[in-house]
């Protein structure tokens, strides 16, 4: 007898353990898709497929709501399609086309489950017709995998979206998004519309390197609108700040970084603004954007290698991978996760680093000039023991004027008011509005008298100084407050030169 390892070799019985139709099928349902994520998966085989115009069609105000995807791509024959209906069509260590956006077989199927209960699909490819559909009440009922193949695809809604050569994906039976709101049928179509609107933003969004015209160059419909691109790098904008490319030779491909800082809130308009820094803003938007085969994948966050700051909330990463690194970035079913690889975290870790050292220098810079005593500052930054207050700069030139002028018993009390304005500074306050929504924190209008008062007092300051009529200007521009009330700061200083003050 045959001796396996020292030991003996005995015979094995061998039992047939399929799995359940209906229980695994069930299983699929809870890879964790959202309806964002299940609609992005589906366009991947669209563009796999070599789609140039894909229409996302969504009837949500009916009975029975329908979601259906049209694409112009290459189609599939009757055995083609049955072999992409198949769960696990595809091995993930295969070797695939360089423009492969799948990886496991499952995308189609598991994101679609993930959203209704009826998948039918329906292809052209050389002029023929199939169709084929997964209805999970029907495999429930028989525990069986028969796929059923429609003869007449004529008969099927969304036939009339088929192009010359393409295929419609149709979602029937919406459960998971129709589930729970009996016979309100209006608030089931406003939460269908409100789900549809966050998964626009993320198509625009994981899509934006094709819409901008990437190969292939795609156009998206949603119900006949044409989705545009969202850049989250901001490519386009001149003031965005752009490092040079390096690139990371591995055994499996090359890995591609590069470093973008995007523009001040106050160089872009508020709909530029509010686009790029996205629903949860700038603050958590910040960190590595993965793309894979120019499909986003990771929108953000550090992965490990740094945190998220205010100092840093512009600071965004372009990583680009190919799909021959999947098995070593771990890449999920869902195309949403992914994990770095120790050499590649290695790199990215010193990249990080040098990148978000930058920009805190840079704001570290600008908080310097903020309170440079040669400038006049109305506050003071001060750091004692460890920690940093701001008070009001008792000997700024409007404090100090008006204080020449009150008598003398009245001097110590006008200087404990601002004292005290200082010390009620509302630092909580301040910090948690900058850090969820910095842009809208800004200082309060200054009345024109007020403004005069001030650059009379500042100019009498600085010429007694030294400093000459022809640099005021200039000198009182670096003023970070005048600076941005210049329009009219400009006018009372040409005023204030007309009546031969310096």
């Amino acid at each position: 007898m045959e001796r396996v390892a020292g030991k003996k070799a005995y015979p094995v019985r061998e039992v047939d353990a399929a799995p359940y139709a209906a229980a695994l099928i069930e299983g699929h349902r809870d890879f964790g898709y959202s309806l964002e994520t299940a609609l992005a998966d589906v366009i991947d085989n669209s563009i796999s497929a070599g789609a140039k115009t894909i229409q996302l069609i969504a009837s949500t105000a009916v009975e029975k709501p329908v979601i259906a995807l049209a694409d112009n791509g290459s189609g599939m024959s009757e055995t083609e399609l049955i072999e992409a209906m198949r769960l696990g069509s595809k091995n993930p260590k295969d070797v695939r086309a360089i423009d492969d956006l799948g990886r496991f077989g499952l995308g189609l199927k598991s994101a679609s489950f993930s959203q209704c209960r009826s998948l039918t699909v329906l292809t052209r490819k050389n002029g023929k017709v199939s169709c084929a559909r997964w209805d999970l009440d029907r495999i429930s009922r028989r525990n069986d995998w028969s796929l059923e193949l429609i003869d007449h695809p004529e008969s099927i809604a969304g036939y009339e979206l088929l192009s010359e050569t393409g295929t419609v994906v149709i979602w029937e039976k919406l459960d998971r998004l129709i589930d729970g709101f009996g016979e309100d049928r209006p608030k089931r179509t406003s939460y269908i519309n409100a789900e549809l609107g966050r998964a626009e933003r993320h198509l625009r969004l994981v899509f934006h390197r094709f819409l901008e015209g990437r190969n292939p160059k795609l156009t998206l419909f949603l119900n006949d609108r044409e989705l545009k691109p969202i850049d989250p790098m901001a490519a386009s904008h001149p003031a965005t700040q752009k490092d040079p490319e390096e690139v990371l030779q591995l055994s499996k491909g090359n890995v591609r970084i590069r470093c973008y800082t995007l523009p001040h809130h106050k160089k872009v308009t508020r709909e530029e603004w509010e686009e790029t820094g996205g629903p949860e803003g700038y603050l958590k938007s910040q960190g590595l954007y993965i793309y894979r085969e120019n499909r986003l994948i990771i929108a953000g966050g550090w992965l490990g290698l740094a945190r998220q700051t205010e100092l840093t909330k512009l600071c965004r990463i372009a990583v680009d991978i190919p799909n021959t690194m999947d098995a070593e970035w771990k890449i999920d079913v869902k195309k949403a996760s992914a994990q770095l690889p120790p050499l590649v975290r290695e790199r990215l870790k010193k990249v990080v680093e040098r990148f978000v050292g930058t920009s805190k220098r840079t704001y570290r810079r600008r908080g310097q000039k903020l309170v440079d005593e040669t400038k006049h500052p109305i506050w003071n930054r001060v750091q004692q023991d460890g920690e940093i207050s701001f008070r009001p700069n008792l000997d700024h030139p409007v404090f100090k004027a008006y204080s020449d002028k009150l008598p003398e018993g009245l001097r110590d009390g006008f200087k404990r008011c601002l004292r005290l304005v200082g010390s009620g500074l509302p630092v909580e306050t301040l910090h948690a509005e900058l850090v969820g929504n910095a842009e809208m924190v800004v200082a309060d209008e200054t009345d024109e008298e007020d403004l005069r008062q001030m650059v009379y007092a500042t100019a009498d300051a600085l010429v007694s100084n030294g400093v000459e009529a022809g640099s005021l200007s200039d000198t009182l521009q670096s003023h970070p407050f005048l600076r941005s009330n210049w329009y009219v700061a400009k006018q009372i200083i040409e005023e204030y030169l007309r009546e031969g003050n310096a």
